[in-house]
């Protein structure tokens, strides 16, 4: 499927584009901020958003369909170096948990602004998402067929927990002022609480620390 909105400039003008929606986004929020702002912090002017995207809800959808594939590249390249489950399971926590630090204004955008968007949530279908869901379910399975993971494990239950855990901990951090964890903990204590459930009794629980 070609890319939409391609006319009109190159691709370092469309990225300039998504960067000033995330800023102003994250400092704004979705329903206050205006197109002629993202156009102000870009450099371009107004009529040039719209050569790329058809609204601020076509930005937004974009935002998220183009990041989200980044993520996802990134984080199968970094998952495929660990050595089995137990270690692929730790990167991809890790990794999900370091956004918030490494893109925080985009996390922001992701995890607050996007949910309020009426045509995201009940019209468009999250294709990134989903391949990141499956990262999960290859590591899942991949431990299952290891050994190292419980036989009668329901993978599409378990990733839905990972994410919805490393989700609802985001979401929190994103939300709070008062930072009560670092995310490079709550990874760690996330990874061991997984691991344990995940794992059949008196399962060898190498790679804790």
């Amino acid at each position: 499927m070609a890319q939409r909105g391609t006319r009109g400039g190159g691709p370092a003008k469309r990225e300039r584009i998504l960067r000033a929606a995330i800023k102003i986004f994250s400092q704004k929020g979705f329903f206050s901020s205006k197109v002629s702002e993202i156009a102000r912090s870009a450099g371009v002017a107004d009529g040039t958003i719209y050569l790329y995207f058809k609204n601020k809800d076509d930005l937004l959808i974009s935002l998220f369909e183009e990041k989200m594939a980044e993520v996802v590249a990134d984080v199968r390249e970094q998952v495929a170096a660990g050595d089995g489950a137990l270690p692929r399971l730790r990167i991809f926590i890790e990794n999900h948990m370091n956004l918030l630090v490494r893109e925080a204004g985009l996390i922001e955008v992701l995890q607050v602004e996007l949910r309020q968007s009426n045509k995201f949530m009940k019209e468009y279908v999250p294709v990134k998402f989903l391949e990141y869901l499956e990262v999960i379910s290859e590591i899942l399975e991949l431990g299952k067929r290891e050994g190292t993971f419980r036989q009668e494990l329901n993978v599409t239950v378990a990733r839905r927990a990972v994410f919805g855990a490393l989700d609802e901990i985001a979401l929190a951090y994103v939300l709070s002022r008062k930072r009560k964890y670092n995310p490079a903990d709550a990874a760690t204590e996330i990874y061991r609480i997984f691991a344990e459930g995940l794992c059949g009794t008196g399962q060898n629980r190498e790679g804790w620390t």
